[in-house]
């Protein structure tokens, strides 16, 4: 797993660009855009939010008339382009459409992506102004890529990157990703804006209900707040420019694939907790001896969304009896009696009963910049993770004044 990449580390057949159109107040990268010099196979998920912004619907419609093959997608940070009516689809669409004849491609082959504050209507006119340069711009290069990462960033602290690669029918097949989020995180189907690139070649098809079932373990198993974004979008382009055969279900070239983007998309969705707004550290939670994998993941976000427990983690209070209570209200069945809880590796409950520890240890433990929690219910083999950060009195300054 890579983190800083290299030019070496970047897929074949791809141009990135980002630059300051205006939108951010403070004159930040805040426009950019990922082009595949072919069609690429493409595959996305979105929010499930009933408010959804115009870009996210037409990116769905796009996707469906494309039948999944993509050229580029067009991002704008500093505002969201939700709830602004009418106005707002139309200023997505004009968006899509001068992207498309900059391109010479067809506005269906165009996925679009905004984030920032909600209904505030997007002064469309600065990005028009800039598609020119941004498409002139276009390079395939670290640097570039490195100020698209930046370009869709709002309150993080830091872009989010990550990059894997793997060898099939001696070529080397790369993948690399970036991801914005620090607040508003709280997956259903996705989060945050995320993008991924690859040259390997692969079916739109196969690459949907790849990425569903990676999404599932990644994106899908953090949170920062609870909360989920009107205009999260996840997507995948592939172009096949590494020149290797395309990937056929089941095969060890699909087991290989599946493995790097998973390596991708699970390093995004941890550095998008580890910017958490306000947040000093990150905190796993596992929850083994289920008797499914989905009963371990619903007690183990329960456990991971209490702000109760999350407040604990930011103290570095060894509260266990929060951890056992979040769990007891998830609404899967179990035995409390046969529980055992270890926080920092220290065993501090077994068999539903409380064990003595020494909690200045355990206080210390708990104030690193990692801290697992393993909640081992002994009622089956299944197990699942989540991942959430502690919550400050950082986090409320910062969304107590997020407007203004």
């Amino acid at each position: 797993m890579k983190h800083a990449l290299s030019e070496a580390s970047l897929p074949r057949g791809f141009r990135f660009a980002g630059l300051a159109c205006g939108l951010k107040k403070t004159g930040a990268l805040d426009l950019a855009i990922i082009s595949s010099d072919v069609p690429a196979s493409a595959a996305a998920v979105f929010t499930q939010n009933l408010v959804v912004a115009a870009p996210v619907t037409i990116s769905k419609e796009h996707l469906r008339a494309s039948k999944g093959r993509m050229r580029a997608v067009i991002v704008n940070a500093g505002n969201a382009n939700c709830a602004t009516g009418a106005s707002g689809h139309a200023a997505a669409w004009k968006t899509v459409a001068e992207t498309a004849k900059r391109l010479g491609c067809t506005p269906r082959e165009i996925l679009v992506c905004s984030t920032g504050v909600i209904g505030v209507p997007l002064a469309v006119e600065k990005i028009l102004r800039s598609l020119t340069k941004l498409a002139r711009n276009r390079r395939p290069s670290a640097r570039s890529f490195a100020e698209l990462s930046l370009a869709i960033c709002t309150t993080d602290t830091r872009p989010k990157t990550a990059g894997a690669s793997f060898k099939m029918a001696r070529k080397r097949i790369h993948m690399v990703g970036c991801a914005k989020g620090a607040g508003m995180i709280h997956p259903n189907l996705a989060t945050t804006l995320a993008f991924v690139v690859t040259d390997a070649a692969i079916a739109p098809a196969l690459l949907q209900k790849t990425l569903g079932d990676v999404c599932s373990r990644t994106f899908n198993c953090i949170s920062i707040d609870g909360d989920s974004s009107t205009n999260d979008t996840l997507a995948v382009f592939a172009n096949g420019a590494a020149g290797a055969p395309a990937i056929r279900a089941g095969s060890a070239a699909h087991r290989a694939f599946r493995a790097a983007l998973e390596d991708v998309c699970r390093s995004l969705a941890l550095q998008i907790v580890a910017d958490g707004e306000g947040a000093q550290r990150v905190i796993e939670i596992e929850v083994r001896g289920a008797k499914t994998e989905a009963a371990a993941r619903r007690i183990a976000g329960t456990v991971a969304t209490s702000l109760l427990v999350k407040t604990a983690f930011a103290g570095g209070d060894p509260n266990w009896g929060r951890v056992f209570a979040a769990a007891g209200r998830s609404g899967v069945a179990f035995d409390p009696a046969r529980a055992d809880i270890k926080m920092a590796g220290i065993p501090v409950l077994r068999r539903g009963s409380p064990l003595n520890f020494n909690e200045r240890v355990a206080s210390n433990r708990l104030l690193a910049e990692h801290v697992p929690i393993v909640l081992d219910l002994h009622a089956g083999s299944a197990s699942a993770r989540y991942w959430t950060c502690d919550l400050t009195a950082e986090y409320v300054r910062i969304n107590a004044s997020y407007r203004t």
